[in-house]
């Protein structure tokens, strides 16, 4: 089974997937847009089943004290838009520091700062599935 992970944001939208096994995440993609949510949840959807999507792993902010703020009622209404039109599962994932951890890992491989914005959204999508996939149990044989 593949799993999509986005990372939401007002411009830019990471996308991750899954191998088949659901072992590791790939970044694949980052989506620009402004405006209407049609134009990337569209790209979402033909991604979904370019894949075989089968579960869909949305990043959610938190405040850092749990608590939902402007951030997390966006991505809330980014998460019903994926609903109307995208019929899998799509599951909410605690997102806090992704970014940053990101941004670090760019930074430690040396990438430069004019190429961090069309990435710095696919790694976060990838930390993000990566971290669900890493919860589900499933480990890759030693």
């Amino acid at each position: 089974m593949r799993i999509m992970g986005i990372d939401y944001g007002d411009s830019r939208i990471g996308i991750a997937v899954s191998d088949p096994m659901g072992w590791t995440a790939q970044g694949i993609e980052t989506i620009c847009w402004k405006g209407s949510l049609d134009k990337p949840v569209s790209r979402i959807r033909r991604l979904v089943g370019e894949y075989n999507i089968e579960k869909i792993i949305v990043g959610f902010p938190r405040n850092m004290d749990g608590t939902v703020g402007f951030r997390g009622e966006k991505t809330l209404e980014f998460i019903e838009a994926l609903k109307k039109k995208i019929h899998v599962e799509i599951v909410k994932w605690d997102e806090r520091l992704t970014t940053v951890a990101a941004q670090r890992t760019m930074h430690e491989m040396g990438i430069k700062t004019s190429k961090k914005k069309s990435l710095v959204d696919q790694i976060a999508a990838t930390y993000i599935l990566q971290g669900y996939l890493d919860s589900s149990g499933k480990r890759m044989p030693e």
